[in-house]
């Protein structure tokens, strides 16, 4: 029975999450369903996570029979899980790419609040990423040219009103930095 486990698979990823400095779920995504099959497990799996790595200074951990590969920026943590066995090099490159992806999203402003408010293309680059536990992508730069909502390429009587005020928003705030 042990050797059916080990054979190589397609579904490397068991959950991705992000979390904020409390601990508390911002994102997450679990593809297998017999790991954690209720809300209530999956948040305490988080709190139990949360709670040995938010100050540690390792990158890997193993917790619940799961290898977690995580990194952690300003005010927000990132969980990339697998199996006891999958090779950590693969987690750490999904981890890389979703945290590239969502750095380039926000325009290198990585924190709460940013994800918060492009939620939506952070989860759409999370499905980007995998898709039901199969990693799909690990190039940043591939997830960001799927996911690329260009206003600059709308012509403004097409753009939504959020859109239109986004732009001016952004554009302000680069003559102010200037």
């Amino acid at each position: 029975m042990d050797s059916l486990l080990l054979e190589p698979t397609l579904y490397t990823i068991k959950g991705m999450a992000i979390l904020d400095n409390d601990g508390n779920r911002i994102l997450a995504k679990y593809y297998n369903p017999s790991t954690f099959p209720t809300a209530k497990e999956q948040r305490a799996f988080e709190k139990n996570l949360f709670n040995k790595t938010h100050r540690a200074n390792a990158e890997i951990i193993m917790l619940d029979g799961l290898t977690c590969v995580y990194k952690s920026n300003v005010d927000l943590f990132f969980y990339v899980m697998g199996s006891s066995h999958e090779n950590e090099l693969i987690l750490m490159s999904v981890l890389q790419c979703l945290f590239d992806s969502v750095n380039q999203i926000l325009r290198k402003n990585v924190e709460k609040r940013n994800v918060m408010e492009n939620l939506d293309i952070v989860m759409l680059a999370m499905d980007e990423i995998c898709d039901g536990g199969i990693i799909l992508e690990a190039d940043p730069i591939s997830v960001m040219q799927r996911v690329a909502v260009r206003t600059d390429d709308i012509p403004l009587g097409e753009q939504t009103v959020a859109q239109v005020f986004q732009t001016a928003k952004e554009q302000l705030k680069w003559s102010l930095l200037k």
